[in-house]
């Protein structure tokens, strides 16, 4: 591919060069363009296509709590229980691409050539299990959004125990996402947080996202942060976003 882009680029710089006097030089530099831009063509689908990597699948990081609750949630997914009478609470999970830029100018045709080296800074490629490790399900009726988070030894705040600017990302990652189901593309307009208990490195919580009220573009939630079984509050926060259209973020 960038044989073949390097090729389309000596091509220009040579019918750049030329004479125009030289009717057959110029017709050799034009033949030689075409064909790189053939090569091109013939390319750029493949290295477009390349399915992004899913982060909330789960990997050998994960802890034995977070794959107990990463089962249980799954378990009640709409596949799992298909053809059960009684389905109670249906549950989806979200998957977590790489960062998508079809909202940048540029649009869609730019997403999918760089998007292979973008990604949700939440995320960590490299070294499983030493930043931010979640999944997310929302309800089938998007009214409640839960979170399963284990947070990795570089998010340490007080010694040992998780950075409240951390705990606070998680939070505004969990709630943006629950509010982007509702209302697609939404922005943080304000994020109260209130810490109660501090979160010991290495652990799970359960992060949990629930809809309070819409108000035309204004979406209100509130969030709880809690041991495994909810016996622990270790966070609770309310927050407001707003929906936004495209043409409003590129203006900004």
């Amino acid at each position: 591919m960038a044989r073949s882009v390097g090729r389309i680029f000596s091509g220009f710089r040579c019918f750049g060069s030329l004479s125009f006097g030289n009717p057959r030089l110029k017709t050799q530099c034009v033949s030689f363009r075409i064909s790189s831009d053939r090569t091109l063509m013939h390319e750029l689908p493949k290295f477009c296509s390349q399915t992004p990597r899913d982060f909330s699948l789960p990997n050998s990081s994960w802890g034995k709590e977070m794959m107990q609750l990463y089962n249980h949630y799954n378990s009640l997914s709409k596949e799992a229980t298909e053809g059960q009478e009684d389905h109670g609470e249906l549950w989806t999970r979200l998957p977590s691409y790489n960062r998508s830029l079809k909202y940048a100018t540029g649009g869609v045709y730019l997403s999918k050539i760089i998007q292979s080296k973008a990604r949700l800074f939440t995320r960590n490629i490299r070294d499983p299990g030493t930043g931010f490790e979640y999944v997310l399900f929302v309800r089938e009726d998007k009214l409640k959004c839960v979170c399963i988070f284990q947070a990795g030894h570089l998010l340490e705040g007080p010694p040992g125990h998780v950075h409240g600017g951390a705990i606070a990302t998680m939070i505004d990652t969990v709630t943006g996402t629950h509010a982007s189901m509702l209302s697609a593309l939404v922005m943080t307009a304000n994020l109260n947080v209130n810490y109660r208990s501090p979160i010991p490195l290495g652990s799970t919580v359960l992060i949990e996202s629930i809809l309070d009220k819409e108000e035309g573009r204004k979406m209100y939630l509130s969030c709880r942060v809690t041991s495994t079984d909810g016996s622990k509050l270790h966070t609770e926060a309310t927050a407001l976003f707003l929906s936004v259209n495209v043409s409003q973020l590129l203006r900004q």
